[in-house]
């Protein structure tokens, strides 16, 4: 049985959910505990500056969480691409056309972007006002050793920033719990990117080399493994984060960037290697099968480098996607519910060879159900109202699908994680933890960054092949083009789609029912418009095209 930590909620009650950036900037806690009975001891700082923090890392309602719910981070990287979709069905799935201007671009018509900004800030709040306390419990006992908390504090912030940075391109850098309109005002993309490298490099040093999805005291928490894969991961897209000008077609080079990394002097490709080194030499190895990082007891992988704890009674983070992509007599058979809603695109399903038959990818079957369903739990025929077998058709999807004879029925659902059939609150509580880093990732970053770096080869070859030698796949040669597509077949559903297409160039061409916009032409969807309450109270413009 998983042991967990159940976090404080002294300071959550503090933190509000922002619909405004005047509201962001209140703090009106009704239940927090005195000060002289709330920080006596480095564990009490803990509990109750920075432990509630974590809880927000998943979520329980819309546009919270880094993953897990709807309408927040994991939608926008995710439908927004050529890896899934949420097509109209008739009369479900329209939903004021949502899906529909998320998918097909037309992001100012997309109303929870401003909901998940208003997340990611919520959570840079709270890291600073854990900072304060931290630094003032420091001050009044100059004998105790904060400086892990501290670093706990700062790379949680880096993180949440890493996210908002990565969605909306320019965000505010303010370093307190009540910044000042000033310090609210919007910096540039690359201000937030090195300030963001910088932050995880201070912290990381401080940090334990341990296993955060493994349970015991750092069960979710931040440690150096955490750290270096954000790293890396912030570091490969740097020719994307140095560009404070994503709308005339032209980059930075990162081969002429250059980074002090333990010391030392080396390029971003450098740079990005070093740090998937030192997470392997920590230990992380592939699991023995793919399906291992995603049932019930995942945290047993040793592949696994940062995750959000689930559980059914202990934990009330949700996990909706498994839960919303499944048809209602699919989910029903199994005891739990469906919304028939989010399923693959034609081409992840191509890219993944369900029209090659038995050449097909072996992570099509571990990632998808696709055809005639079956009960997992009975091994039963899954059927229709009609009493007919419930058959999924992954190559008759469209964006819009009302009045289609497939409306119900089309498109591959979701099936990576396993499902879990003790499962609580229509199949979203659950004891699958949710995977946001892994070491399978690690090793195809290594991979891109020696490419990048002009260093293709047996080195390059191996680290890819690592990958495709554990699903049993057939080697190739380490190219950008094989490293994009095995990033689909390895990590769909995992929420780093968009990110990976817009460092290839790729996020804005256009393909099957997504015709490129005259805004993607331009440069302009490559980033999130900023919400107009943030605009209006800290005098910054809007970001270009909106």
């Amino acid at each position: 049985m998983k042991r967990y930590i159940i976090y404080s909620l002294t300071l959550a009650a503090a933190i509000l959910l922002l619909v405004s950036c005047e509201k962001f900037l209140e703090d009106n806690p009704t239940d927090r505990l005195p000060e002289n009975e709330a920080y006596n001891t480095v564990t009490d700082l803990w509990n109750n500056a920075l432990g509630s923090i974590y809880l927000n890392v998943g979520g329980s309602a819309p546009s919270q969480g880094l993953q897990g719910t709807a309408r927040g981070v994991w939608d926008l990287n995710t439908f927004s691409t050529d890896e899934a979709m949420i097509p109209t069905r008739g009369a479900d799935w329209y939903d004021g056309g949502i899906w529909q201007n998320l998918f097909l671009h037309r992001f100012g018509n997309v109303d929870f972007t401003g909901d998940t900004w208003n997340y990611l800030f919520k959570e840079v709040l709270a890291c600073n006002r854990a900072l304060e306390r931290i630094n003032s419990f420091a001050h009044s006992h100059p004998g105790e050793d904060v400086s892990t908390i501290r670093a706990e504090a700062r790379a949680l912030r880096a993180m949440f920033l890493f996210y908002a940075m990565d969605l909306y391109g320019r965000v505010p850098l303010f370093l307190s719990s009540d910044p000042t309109v000033e310090e609210m005002k919007l910096q540039s993309r690359s201000a937030a990117f090195r300030h963001i490298v910088e932050e995880l490099q201070a912290a990381d040093e401080y940090l334990p080399v341990l296993r955060s999805p493994q349970p015991g005291e750092y069960y979710g928490r931040m440690t150096r493994d955490v750290v270096d894969f954000l790293l890396a991961k912030v570091l490969l897209n740097a020719e994307v984060y140095a560009d404070d000008d994503w709308t005339d077609g032209q980059r930075p080079d990162g081969s002429a960037m250059m980074w002090t990394v333990d010391g030392e002097t080396m390029n971003t490709w450098q740079a990005v290697e070093h740090y998937c080194i030192i997470i392997g030499i920590s230990g992380y190895t592939l699991a023995d099968e793919f399906q291992d990082n995603f049932d019930i007891s995942n945290e047993e992988s040793p592949e696994l480098i940062f995750t959000i704890p689930m559980d059914i009674y202990n934990c009330a983070n949700r996990f909706t996607q498994q839960f919303r992509s499944l048809h209602y007599n699919h989910a029903s058979a199994l005891g739990l519910n469906g919304e028939n809603g989010p399923c693959a695109t034609i081409e992840a399903m191509k890219a993944f060879g369900y029209d090659k038959g038995v050449d097909a990818d072996i992570r099509l079957f571990w990632t998808y159900f696709y055809d005639q369903v079956y009960n997992d739990r009975t091994g039963a025929t899954v059927t229709l109202d009609d009493g007919s077998p419930l058959v999924y058709y992954p190559l008759a999807v469209k964006l819009d699908l009302s009045n289609n004879p497939y409306e119900k029925t089309a498109g591959a659902r979701m099936r990576k994680y396993e499902v879990d059939l003790a499962a609580m609150s229509d199949g979203q509580l659950r004891r699958n933890d949710i995977v946001l880093f892994r070491y399978a990732d690690v090793l195809l970053m290594q991979c891109e960054a020696m490419l990048r770096d002009g260093r293709a080869g047996a080195g390059a070859d191996a680290l890819l092949n690592q990958v495709r030698a554990r699903v049993k796949m057939p080697a190739r040669t380490a190219t950008l083009d094989n490293v994009l597509e095995e990033r689909l077949l390895e990590l769909a559903w995992e929420g780093w789609r968009r990110n990976d297409l817009i460092r290839f160039g790729l996020f804005t061409r256009p393909y099957t029912d997504r015709p490129q916009t005259d805004a993607d032409r331009h440069g302009y969807t490559l980033v999130f418009p900023i919400p107009g309450e943030t605009l209006s109270a800290s005098g910054s413009a809007q970001n270009p095209g909106y």
